[in-house]
C-alpha cells in the first residue's frame, strides 16, 4: 500500500502560503500540506527519523527565507539518501537566471516564479502528483 503524499511548504510570506494553498485545493489536490514559515523548523521536519522513515513527500521551496537560503534546505535534501527523491518545487520571486541554473543544478524539479501563474502552477503540481501517485520509491534497507 502507498501512503499518501505529504506535501511540505517552506513559505515565510503567510499571503504567499495562503494562496499557494488555495492553488493547490483548486488543482484537486486534498493531500496534507505542513507549512513552515522558516529554513530551520523545515529542516527538523524533514529530517526527523519520522519523516525520513516514511516519505514519501514533495516539497514547495521559497528561496528566500528569514534564516537561510531555501537552495542550502534544497542541496542538505538532495545530498540525503532517504530523501533526495523527493521532488522539490522553487517557488520564488527570483528570476535570476543564474539562480534558477543553479537551483536545477541542484536538484530541483520544477522552478517556478512568484506572483505564480495559476495555470502553470496547477499543471506542474498536477504532473508531480501524477508522477508521485504512479511512482512509489523502493526501501533502502
Amino acid at each position: 500500500m502507498t501512503e499518501p503524499v505529504t506535501i511540505v511548504m517552506v513559505e515565510d510570506d503567510h499571503g504567499h502560503a495562503k494562496l499557494i494553498e488555495k492553488n493547490i485545493r483548486r488543482a484537486n489536490i486534498g493531500n496534507e500540506i505542513r507549512h513552515f514559515d522558516d529554513g530551520t523548523s523545515a529542516i527538523e521536519h524533514l529530517f526527523s527519523e519520522e519523516v525520513r522513515a516514511n516519505g514519501p513527500m514533495l516539497v514547495l521551496l521559497d528561496l528566500n527565507l528569514p534564516d537561510m537560503q531555501g537552495t542550502e534546505i534544497l542541496a542538505r535534501l538532495k545530498a540525503d539518501e532517504k530523501l533526495k527523491r523527493a521532488p522539490v518545487v522553487v517557488l520564488t520571486t527570483t528570476d535570476d537566471k543564474v539562480e534558477i541554473q543553479r537551483c536545477y543544478d541542484l536538484g530541483c524539479n520544477v522552478y517556478i516564479t512568484k506572483p505564480v501563474d495559476y495555470e502553470a502552477f496547477a499543471s506542474a503540481i498536477r504532473q508531480l502528483g501524477l508522477f508521485l501517485s504512479v511512482m512509489q520509491a523502493p526501501d533502502i534497507e
